[in-house]
């Protein structure tokens, strides 16, 4: 799934780049663009990962893994027993936690990138901008996880608990449970997780631009 997802992930954000600029009469990406093009990328990638995301909650959380035997198990029961609809439970909280991450991710890869040397002017240019893109997509991966983990936090806990016609869960809507977790639990429980995260996401966002920069100059010489 990471493939795909990653995929989508690029490709909406070079199509929403353009769009952006014509719409908004600006001849290059700006800073404030490049947060709304990450934002809109993050919104389109959410439609694809919701039901994928759901099932991956349902099988490692304790308290409902016990009631699947496997992905395919699992996929069947949420449909026949929820509808199939319920693949796409927690679909806001989802979309908010994409949404933000990739706006924080590609803001700062653009940021970051204007501040480094240019690669133009370097006696290795190829390495320059390696060295550019790893630096700049790590620096997203930490800043893009540092907003969204409590929105990641509370996307988990909607999607954990099956679906009950006229019943309303104690986590709905991503925002209010934000609210209901600090609340009950404190401020430190809505970054759960944070440090393996920051491990993971870091230098994954840096090795991430890299590998799709090498792919599309590739690309870009063999057509």
């Amino acid at each position: 799934m990471e493939v795909p997802k990653r995929a989508i992930k690029f490709s909406s954000n070079d199509t929403f780049g353009p769009f952006y600029q014509r719409l908004f009469h600006v001849p290059a990406l700006t800073q404030p663009l490049a947060v709304l093009t990450g934002a809109s990328a993050g919104a389109v990638e959410s439609l694809v990962v919701v039901p994928f995301e759901l099932v991956k909650i349902r099988l490692q959380d304790k308290t409902s893994a016990a009631r699947y035997n496997g992905l395919v198990d699992c996929l069947t029961k949420v449909v026949r027993q929820e509808g199939i609809l319920a693949l796409y439970n927690g679909f806001e909280a989802t979309l908010w936690r994409h949404i933000v991450w990739n706006a924080g991710y590609f803001g700062c890869i653009f940021q970051v990138r204007a501040q480094l040397p240019d690669p133009s002017q370097s006696a290795n240019p190829k390495a320059q901008k390696t060295v550019n893109d790893l630096a700049a997509g790590f620096v997203g991966g930490v800043v893009g996880t540092t907003l969204n983990t409590p929105l990641d936090v509370v996307k988990s806990r909607i999607q954990s608990v099956a679906k009950v016609e006229g019943v309303r869960g104690k986590y709905a809507w991503a925002w209010p449970s934000l609210g209901v977790v600090a609340r009950e639990e404190g401020l430190k429980a809505l970054y759960k997780g944070y440090v393996a995260k920051i491990l993971r996401f870091g230098p994954g966002g840096g090795v991430l631009l890299v590998v799709y920069s090498a792919m599309i100059e590739m690309l870009g010489n063999v057509v």
